[in-house]
């Protein structure tokens, strides 16, 4: 067998499998079958071409002529499903169905053979497939959808030189004998628009075409490279050592050749996505010399927005006090100013599991399994798309999680682009995650910083502080000794009623200036704790235990233990120290409207390999927090309280971050507020401290307490 006929049989083979495996793959479409059909012609007229060749019978000249007029009736079905039209009947395919009654009546006559006929039916089939092929042009630059439009534009390219190619594998019907190439590109034809049916949105091209490319363009430069060497240069005796040069060769060439085809599809054909490749690169690069959240928001957006490729988007930060997430800047409609945590539950743990979410393409796949009837995963969708109309103009965009240290949410991109549908790729989106991955390599950074600052700056302070105890407890002491001596009146004196109530001033004056300078003391120098095995709820019961002996109030405190709660590594101490401010805000907050004042704890699962946590939440019925107020509630010297020192949360929220938590503040104005401490669980824990009053024991109940700042 000869080239031709081997190519033949070979290609034939292959366009059978794949119309074969297009109708095995789950659900068929009417563009599957119209594929099988069109893929199962074109296989068969090689296999009849390789019968020609091999049996030189004219049955088989005649089976092929037949099996080309139906192929362009295949194509353009086939290229009217892949992109339907809308209310609109196509004029191309009643044409069609009109020129293939003569087209077929010419085959079958004693004439099939004249080369009038011959041209004819040559004209008929690639007249039609290429106005199939410009017709689908047409409708796929029309689409909404950016994948349609590239997916189309990529398969009229590779049709068309496909068809033009396969003119030489008709010119051999007309007598004028060319190599099968062909015959290779329609296989490939066939295979491309099969991965692309088969994936339908998410389907690859640029990868497909690159590998494709650049491997015909190694194949072709290895048989001309060895052709050169072995054939033209060396004779047999040298064809060893011309082997090995072109070798050599081969191995230079590859990796620049590979790497200039890749540069030219992704130019050719992805234009767009080489705009946002741009300007994410040139952000990444920006975002490596920045550490303030507020200019990595402002590089990361510019940047998006110069692309030309997103018409909105909006950057929140996670609020260091609670669980919500914050408005940080964004360009276009007006997003909303917080996501509320529960409220968009459901899409926060897909960005826990995922680093992104197309909400687009979720809304796509919900009406396709709709149809279907797919009960679970249709459920967990559509509370998803629920979820996500808080989000407002941005829900039908692009979601991407940026994660700080231990994977946790610490912001939320998200991306819109309402000129077109499907408007990023599964490229494009990988690309957008680069830059998201950037953004959390500046905010840790920023918050290692911050956290530096800090200890810098509580270590200056320490240093102030100690001083300034120094010079001034002594004075106090004096005052107070003074005060009290002056405060007991001499025997049988009668004391004047006016210097005692001034002398009591005094007093209280001189105990709370002296607790001022405590709690300084208390927040500056280092923690003195003795961190350990600690079981929250005998913490809380003892706390409780200590506060209402001491309550001059009636106001209770409701209790809901979680039992059997993992240890937490704490000092049992410091601990009830943090619980006691927390449970006394929450009483002076119910106290002038009688709220309910209540103590719960419980389990608070991880989630996607991250540590499970044990949370404590104080909960009133207050008046609530304002924003404003929410904002500056750890800031040390803030205060509400007209005797406060502004120290108790700020020291609170200092020992709990020493033990790895975090505490949360859910608060409206009105209706109460919700302080919750987070410490993380199930950790190898350090020996068990010795029992202290917090754990059970006896001590002084009142030792070393935070103030209480108003919650």
């Amino acid at each position: 067998m000869d080239l031709r006929t081997r190519t033949s049989l070979f290609c034939g083979a292959l366009a059978l499998a794949i119309a074969v495996s297009i109708l095995l793959r789950g659900r068929r479409r009417r563009a599957h079958v119209f594929f099988a059909a069109f893929a199962a012609d074109i296989g068969l007229w090689y296999i009849t071409q390789w019968l020609y060749h091999f049996v030189r019978s004219e049955v088989w000249v005649r089976f092929t002529a037949i099996l080309a007029v139906l192929l362009p009736q295949f194509a353009v079905h086939l290229f009217e499903v892949l992109v339907p039209r809308r209310d609109q009947r196509s004029t191309l395919v009643r044409v069609s169905g009109v020129l293939m009654v003569p087209m077929m009546v010419l085959v079958l006559s004693p004439e099939h053979k004249h080369g009038l006929v011959r041209g004819a039916v040559m004209l008929y089939v690639f007249g039609l497939i290429a106005a199939g092929l410009w017709s689908l042009a047409l409708r796929g630059e029309r689409s909404r959808s950016r994948a349609t439009q590239q997916r189309v534009r990529f398969l009229v390219v590779v049709g068309a030189l496909a068809a033009a190619f396969t003119l030489a594998d008709f010119l051999w019907f007309v007598g004028a004998p060319l190599p099968p190439v062909g015959a290779v590109l329609s296989i490939v034809f066939l295979f491309i628009l099969s991965e692309s049916m088969i994936r339908e949105r998410l389907v690859d091209l640029y990868d497909i075409l690159g590998r494709l490319l650049v491997s015909t363009a190694l194949a072709f430069t290895l048989a001309g490279i060895f052709y050169v060497f072995v054939v033209l240069v060396g004779g047999f005796s040298t064809m060893y050592l011309n082997a090995i040069l072109a070798a050599i060769v081969i191995l230079v060439l590859f990796d620049p050749l590979r790497d200039k085809v890749e540069q030219y599809i992704h130019f050719a054909f992805f234009r767009e996505r080489v705009d946002l490749d741009r300007a994410v690169a040139k952000a990444r690069q920006q975002l490596a010399h920045v550490l303030e959240p507020r200019e990595m928001m402002q590089v990361a957006l510019s940047a998006l927005e110069a692309s030309r490729r997103a018409t909105a988007a909006a950057l929140y930060l996670r609020d260091p006090t609670g669980p919500d997430f914050e408005l940080g800047q964004a360009f276009g409609p007006l997003p909303p100013s917080r996501i509320d945590s529960a409220t968009a539950r459901p899409l926060l743990d897909r960005l826990a599991a995922s680093p992104s979410v197309s909400l687009e393409l979720i809304r796509h796949d919900v009406l396709e399994r709709r149809r279907s009837g797919q009960g679970p995963a249709l459920e967990a969708d559509e509370r998803l798309l629920a979820a996500a109309e808080v989000l407002g103009p941005y829900k039908t965009g692009v979601c991407l999680g940026v994660r700080g240290e231990g994977q946790a949410l610490v912001a939320i991109l998200l991306v819109v682009d309402d000129r077109v549908s499907d408007a990023f790729s599964s490229e494009d989106v990988a690309l957008l995650e680069t830059l998201c991955v950037q953004m959390a390599v500046v905010i840790e950074n920023s918050q290692q910083y911050r956290r530096m600052q800090e200890r810098d700056r509580l270590a200056a302070l320490g240093q102030m502080a100690a001083g300034l105890a120094h010079e001034v407890k002594n004075p106090l002491g004096a005052i107070k000794g003074a005060a009290q001596l002056l405060n007991e009146p001499e025997d049988g004196a009668n004391a004047d009623p006016h210097a005692r109530e001034f002398l009591g001033i005094i007093l209280e004056e001189v105990d709370r200036l002296d607790r001022v300078v405590g709690s300084v003391l208390d927040y500056a120098r280092p923690s003195k704790g003795n961190p350990g095995a600690v079981d929250v709820n005998a913490v809380v019961r003892r706390t409780l235990q200590v506060l209402s002996s001491g309550q001059k109030s009636e106001q209770d405190v409701a209790t809901d233990l979680t039992e059997d709660l993992p240890l937490v590594r704490a000092d049992a101490e410091q601990l009830r120290q943090v619980l006691m401010n927390l449970v006394q805000n929450a009483l002076q907050a119910t106290a002038a409207k009688g709220g309910a004042v209540s103590v719960s704890t419980r389990m608070r699962a991880g989630g996607h390999g991250k540590t499970d946590s044990v949370e404590i939440a104080v909960r009133d019925h207050g008046t609530g927090i304002t924003p404003q107020v929410l904002k500056s509630l750890f800031v040390p010297f803030f205060t509400t309280k007209e005797k406060g020192t502004g120290l108790g949360l700020a020291i609170s929220q200092r020992l709990v971050e020493e033990w790895g938590g975090r505490i949360e503040v859910v608060s409206q104005a009105g209706s109460g507020s919700t302080f919750s401490v987070v410490l993380p669980a199930g950790i190898e824990l350090v020996p068990t401290p010795q029992p202290s009053a917090a754990a059970g024991g006896e001590g002084p109940p009142g030792a070393g307490t935070p103030e209480a700042e108003p919650a």
